[in-house]
């Protein structure tokens, strides 16, 4: 009996030690309003953790204040540890963060951005090239390090945000919007960029975006609204709580979906079918043969759990 409490007091220090970020009862208000309402979440360690919800749910504000560029009015977080109250420096050594504005200089090279903020954690001279080097082979930086930020695309620029935010190799990299405006080709580039920095570099990222495709990869997400989490847990957890799946039913008409008397709804080319998962799915199928002959049958998207939590697109919209 003790050889077990002790093994599940060590597995409780285990998960407690693999929390890098820990959030605990976080407030913030702007006179009025309350922008952080008793938040609480942990990122463990090596997670992409998914941060969500409409432009002033209270995201940017919690991410400020993990930064250090906000104070909280109650609450306390932590970064590997270092309380961001009582040592912030110790927590910017831990972070890395590509803000949803960036924060070079326009009037300076690629080089020459990077070289300063180097400086700034006393990476200078040789072990600055090193580090350098190993930048401009992950982001393919080379071509542009001796061009102004002003003449850079805004693909370009995104890459030296994400150089920029990794120059003194933090173990939790910060992504808010990262990929807002860009192509979908150079969204892909980043995303490579960041999961080898995952797998190679065992980075931890905490993700905001309102991309739900990005979400959907996520290990754990994190729903808030008005300041508050109002869901949280994996993809298929949150999709499996909060949606059903989709049927798409081509080459049968309105007459024969009517008589199965299930949820449809007409989209091009045939009808979408709500039901509550793969199961009922695989059943109605099974029952009703001669009506399934050119069908799909998809899962839930991460879009349809945000909009049934919050009542809103991601986009910011009501619905």
């Amino acid at each position: 009996m003790e050889y077990l409490w002790r093994a599940i007091a060590d597995k409780k220090i285990m998960e407690t030690n693999n929390n890098v970020i820990k959030i605990e009862n976080l407030h913030k208000s702007f006179k009025d309003v309350h922008a952080v309402n008793g938040l609480s979440f942990n990122v463990r360690e090596g997670q992409l953790f998914a941060f969500l919800g409409v432009n002033g749910a209270g995201k940017s504000t919690t991410i400020s204040i993990i930064c250090g560029q906000l104070q909280a009015d109650g609450g306390t977080v932590t970064v590997n540890g270092h309380s961001v109250d009582k040592n912030m420096d110790a927590v910017k050594r831990e972070l890395g963060v590509v803000f949803q504005n960036s924060v070079l200089d326009k009037s300076l090279t690629v080089y020459d951005n990077l070289k300063y903020k180097a400086a700034l954690y006393g990476i200078s001279g040789a072990k600055f090239k090193e580090r350098l080097e190993e930048i401009s082979n992950l982001l393919e930086l080379a071509p542009i390090l001796k061009r102004t930020l002003g003449k850079l695309s805004g693909g370009q620029k995104r890459r030296v945000d994400i150089a920029r935010a990794i120059i003194h190799s933090p173990k939790i990299l910060i992504l808010d919007e990262p990929t807002t405006g860009l192509d979908p080709q150079t969204r892909k580039v980043i995303w490579e960029v960041v999961d080898k920095l995952r797998k190679e570099d065992k980075v931890t990222v905490l993700l905001t975006t309102h991309y739900m495709e990005e979400a959907a990869d996520a290990d754990y997400v994190v729903i808030i609204d008005g300041g508050s989490i109002v869901a949280e847990g994996t993809p298929i957890d949150l999709k499996n709580r909060y949606t059903g799946d989709f049927i798409t039913v081509y080459g049968v008409g309105a007459e024969q979906l009517a008589a199965l008397n299930v949820k449809y709804l007409e989209v091009a080319g045939g009808y979408r079918i709500l039901v509550s998962d793969s199961g009922e799915a695989t059943r109605l199928i099974a029952a009703h043969p001669e009506m399934f002959n050119d069908y799909e049958v998809i899962k839930g998207k991460m879009d349809d759990v945000f909009l049934a939590v919050t009542g809103k697109k991601l986009g910011g919209g009501m619905l």
